[in-house]
């Protein structure tokens, strides 16, 4: 497997059940930064791109979508729809995410601050940038 699903604590409560993260406890790393994504419209699709230092912990804090992931010698396609459980991505690891329901949110923990640097957008690039030719057949 190219990401690692981390299942965090549930907390089951009546009045409603509560999840946490904590960096270098459940997630690998300091937590630096914090976004989230949400109104994707029907058919679009969020990343695209790698990162050269960057790791990323990603949560479906509502609703679904899908997270393809590909190293450049193979791709696989991960569903997040639980709160309660992250995706770990490793650093030079191309990623895509798509097939977003109506009212998904997608909760991202990153390892560094914001660094137009860090991101690889071109396929052949990041071939180039983890010793793979682009003759590559996936």
């Amino acid at each position: 497997m190219i990401g690692q699903l981390i299942d965090l604590p549930k907390i089951v409560d009546p009045r409603g059940n509560l999840t946490f993260a904590e960096a270098q406890e459940m997630v690998p790393f300091d937590i630096k930064r914090a976004y989230w994504v949400y109104d994707v419209p029907g058919g679009e699709s969020r990343g695209g791109h790698a990162h050269k230092c960057l790791k990323q912990f990603v949560i479906a804090l509502s609703g679904s979508f899908h997270v393809t992931l590909d190293n450049g010698k193979e791709r696989e396609t991960i569903l997040l729809n639980h709160p309660w459980q992250g995706l770990l991505i490793d650093t030079k690891i191309w990623r895509t995410l798509d097939d977003f329901s109506s009212g998904a949110v997608c909760l991202v923990l990153a390892s560094e601050h914001y660094d137009e640097d860090d991101y690889i957008y071109d396929y052949d690039e990041f071939l180039k940038c983890i010793g793979r030719d682009n003759g590559i057949t996936l």
